[in-house]
């Protein structure tokens, strides 16, 4: 089965994750993908299937002979989407020998245009697949499922020699939980790669740090006629705590490695508020200076209308991996070569985001992320190429071929 026809198998599967609950996983419809990938794992012969109890599904590919030494080798991908736009009844579209044009999602109104999106210029004579205009597609990261899936169907009818591989599907990625309950001994491998990226040609080992932050504003409400002097607008001392911030550090106004404050969510009346923020920066000197301004801003808050007014809550999410992955660049080169061996020049960029990846990193296993083959990921607006997916499975057999020629990487 093709990579694509995978895909559009599973993103009709509804697993969206959800950021309120406080249970793992978040959703249980996500173990409905679960089973299927377990069922599938199962007929195709890898071993040692299995769906424990957090959703975690794992698999392994025992090695070839002769390449038992070989490093054991992980690929992992995540089983939710997004929660910032309906995933549910995904009708994909699919777009044969597409014309690299303005093109109308359904009858939705929207139109996915080359004017927004330039790369799309490329993607003419492709297969595209694209959404209705009324959910995401949920290629991210369904695309990265259906590319190990294709590449662990092809290894196993061409028993090309390998070491050990080892697969696991994920759930709740999308809301931070992805790897906290991974079992990385169980797992089994020595070092891993994500495929939760973009463009086939992606190589990221470089992603923010990241942490939320919370400023809860406690008010005084009295009748505004006997308000001189006593009153406490928490509504407005949250308008001042936002203004205190650069006014050009956010998302929209950056790039690159440059970092931000992101205003996330903002409630309140005059007796009380919230503002809600994520923080993000590739630097940990910088990030750290971010983090000081913001308690900065809660020490004057508290100086000028009384201790106890405003209180700030931040809550570390995830750090940069590229401290991990530099002792292992092998993990870059291979991929470089495995991308170079089929005519695409790497791209290696900074991740604005996290992933699985960096937690994993942290805890052990170090953990790049390549790409899927996807754009304009959690809307209406995200597309894939059936082409680009195929490069997929092929960097992935590719990167698997370069460690079971050279076990040796340390």
């Amino acid at each position: 089965m093709k990579a694509y026809e995978r895909l559009i198998n599973y993103v009709q599967i509804h697993t969206t994750s959800d950021p309120d609950a406080e249970t793992v996983p978040s959703t249980s419809r996500q173990f409905d993908l679960a089973k299927v990938l377990a069922d599938e794992m199962t007929a195709l012969g890898i071993s040692d299937v299995r769906v424990d109890e957090k959703c975690y599904v794992y698999g392994t590919i025992p090695a070839t002979a002769g390449c038992e030494d070989a490093p054991a080798l992980g690929f992992l991908a995540h089983l939710d989407t997004a929660p910032d736009f309906s995933g549910e009844h995904v009708h994909p579209q699919i777009h044969k020998n597409y014309d690299g044009k303005d093109l109308p999602l359904g009858t939705s109104g929207l139109v996915l245009s080359p004017s927004k999106f330039p790369h799309l210029a490329d993607l003419a004579g492709q297969t595209l697949i694209t959404t209705d205009g009324t959910t995401l597609l949920g290629a991210d990261d369904k695309a990265g499922i259906a590319a190990i899936m294709t590449a662990a169907e092809e290894l196993l009818g061409n028993q090309a020699p390998h070491g050990k591989i080892c697969l696991c599907f994920s759930p709740d990625e999308e809301i931070g939980g992805g790897a906290e309950d991974l079992d990385i001994p169980a797992f089994g491998a020595a070092y891993a790669y994500t495929v939760d990226g973009g463009a086939a040609n992606e190589i990221e080992y470089e992603n923010f740090n990241a942490a939320e932050a919370v400023f809860t504003i406690k008010g005084f409400a009295i009748h505004p006629g006997d308000a001189k002097d006593k009153m406490i607008n928490a509504a407005l001392l949250a308008c001042r705590i936002n203004a205190m911030l650069p006014e050009a550090e956010t998302p929209r106004d950056t790039e690159g490695y440059e970092g931000f404050f992101h205003l996330t969510d903002m409630e309140g009346d005059v007796s009380g508020a919230t503002l809600s923020y994520i923080v993000r920066d590739h630097s940990a000197e910088n990030f750290e200076a971010r983090l000081a301004t913001l308690r900065h801003i809660e020490k004057i808050m508290n100086e000028r209308w009384g201790e106890g007014t405003v209180t700030l809550t931040i809550t570390m999410q995830y750090r940069n991996m590229k401290e991990k992955i530099l002792p292992c660049m092998h993990l870059v080169d291979n991929a470089k070569a495995a991308i170079r061996e089929l005519g695409m020049e790497p791209v290696t960029s900074p991740v604005r985001g996290g992933t699985d990846g960096a937690q994993l990193s942290y805890r052990g296993l170090p953990c790049p992320n390549l790409g899927t083959g996807g754009y304009a990921f959690h809307g209406p607006y995200e597309h894939i190429t059936a082409e680009a997916m195929e490069q997929v499975v092929q960097v992935i057999l590719g990167i698997i071929r370069k460690y079971a020629e050279q076990p040796d990487v340390n």
